[in-house]
């Protein structure tokens, strides 16, 4: 099922990928682009850091190169280096940097991140470096990880973990937060009934009310509850309050990456599913991505580098020498 488009020769192993047109663009690579011809260009700068991983914003303003399983971080303009970031060292080495660019509603993009305590999130503009977040904090002993802001800038996702370990998901009313930055400290908005008995292992946003879920864990007969069991994808809706689809998988999850109503899933190799159905609508085990699920634990298998072009028709894959072009079926009309 499905099929690569190209196979685009690399020099080296992309450590980053972002689509800039129909280029691609390895920013932590200090922008070695791949230009549609599959001709490498080479880097404009050179970092002199070991980072491995990046972020971009909505507008490609702004991209954050970081070391996954450090401290450090560069937040860029461009080529450009507008500030140095840094995170707690705490417990740094097992679990993945806690960052994500945004726009807020009002067009302001910013910087989301633990500056300085593992457990809490502050948001600044990314322009001046202000801290949006100033104020009186009383957090909890929550490792946050793998942040995202919805579309419309109006929630902050954070899928991280506590002491057990056990992944957990939470998300946050960003113009509460903006009011009160104590908010950020809180449960967040997803009620405790009916809630998630299982660990989850990754979440995205699909658009600005609809959050999809994946759990790992041995699959339950019984799925009477109203709960999120292991093994599931779910769609939790903002508006609604509620699942509106949970679906039990045969397969682990991994990464989820949003399309539409159908999400690419990262592990092994990559597959498209319908988040409605929970069925495999494509797949492509030729190209293999890393086995990793959760925010925690291992660090010798990361999170696997891809890019989906914004216009959801394709996705690049980085391979150890060479980067795989998949074509997406076209959704499935209403």
């Amino acid at each position: 099922m499905g099929g690569v488009l190209i196979v685009l020769k690399v020099t080296e192993e992309a450590q980053s990928l972002v689509w800039d047109g129909d280029d691609l663009v390895d920013v932590v690579g200090g922008g070695r682009r791949w230009s549609p011809d599959g001709v490498e260009h080479p880097a404009s700068v050179i970092h002199g850091f070991l980072f491995d991983r990046s972020v971009v914003s909505p507008s490609g303003r702004y991209s954050v190169v970081y070391t996954e399983r450090g401290t450090k971080a560069l937040l860029l303009e461009g080529d450009r280096l507008v500030r140095e970031l840094n995170r707690s060292y705490y417990q740094a080495d097992v679990f993945d940097y806690p960052v994500a660019l945004g726009a807020l509603p009002d067009g302001r993009e910013v910087l989301v991140h633990c500056p300085e305590e593992y457990n809490i999130l502050e948001i600044e503009d990314a322009e001046s470096g202000e801290w949006l977040t100033d104020g009186e904090r009383q957090p909890r002993d929550l490792f946050h990880s793998r942040l995202a802001v919805s579309p419309g800038g109006t929630h902050l996702l954070s899928a991280g973990w506590f002491w057990h370990p056990y992944g957990v998901v939470e998300v946050f009313d960003l113009a509460g937060a903006l009011t009160d930055p104590a908010v950020l400290d809180g449960r967040g908005v997803l009620p405790l009934d009916p809630g998630i008995d299982a660990e989850v292992a990754s979440a995205c946003w699909l658009d600005d009310d609809r959050l999809a879920v994946a759990t790992d864990g041995e699959p339950l007969d019984d799925e009477e509850t109203p709960a999120l069991g292991p093994r599931q994808l779910g769609v939790w809706s903002l508006s609604a309050g509620r699942w509106i689809h949970r679906n039990t998988v045969d397969f682990c999850l991994g990464t989820l990456i949003a399309r539409g109503d159908t999400v690419v899933s990262l592990y092994g190799h990559p597959r498209l599913i319908d988040v409605t159905t929970g069925a495999v609508v494509a797949e492509w085990p030729s190209v293999e991505v890393p086995r990793r699920e959760g925010s925690y634990g291992v660090t010798h298998i990361p999170t696997p580098v891809v890019a989906l072009h914004p216009d959801g028709t394709r996705l690049a894959v980085a391979q150890p020498d060479s980067i795989a072009l998949i074509t997406l079926p076209e959704p499935i009309a209403d």
